[in-house]
Order: structure tokens, then C-alpha cells, then sequence
């Protein structure tokens, strides 16, 4: 059973995905996040992303190890 989903809040997007797992608290550096999302454990919005530099915008969900984050805006 996975955690319930929750909301992390960034000054402006879009933002990348490395750098909003490493935000987010998912990775405690981006070279492990970059790590994470390159070997595919990453999934945006319900789908596979290896994209280091995906580009985010507000209400997209970040699945990593069974957490859910969504980004939000203030």
C-alpha cells in the first residue's frame, strides 16, 4: 500500500524533474535522483519518464519508491 499522495510547493515552473525530486526530499542529491529517473524507477504522471530534464508544470505527480508528490504552486 502506497503513502497518499502529497503536495510540494515550488517558487516557479517549470521545473526539472531531477531537480524537483532532489526538493522534494525523494533523493538527497541530484546525482541520485538523475540516477533514479535514468533506470527507469521514475514514473510522471502514471508513465515511465528517463528524462533527467523533463520539464514539470503545476499538478503533475511524481511517483518514486512508493511515494507520490505533486507539484504546486503558491
Amino acid at each position: 500500500m502506497s503513502n497518499p499522495p502529497r503536495f510540494v510547493e515550488v517558487r516557479a515552473v517549470p521545473i526539472d524533474l531531477c531537480q524537483f525530486i532532489k526538493f522534494a526530499g525523494l533523493a538527497p542529491t541530484g546525482g541520485e535522483a538523475q540516477m533514479w529517473i535514468s533506470v527507469g524507477e521514475v514514473k510522471l504522471n502514471g508513465a515511465v519518464e528517463t528524462r533527467k530534464r523533463k520539464k514539470l508544470f503545476a499538478g503533475d505527480r511524481v511517483e518514486l519508491r512508493g511515494e507520490t508528490i505533486i507539484v504546486k504552486l503558491p
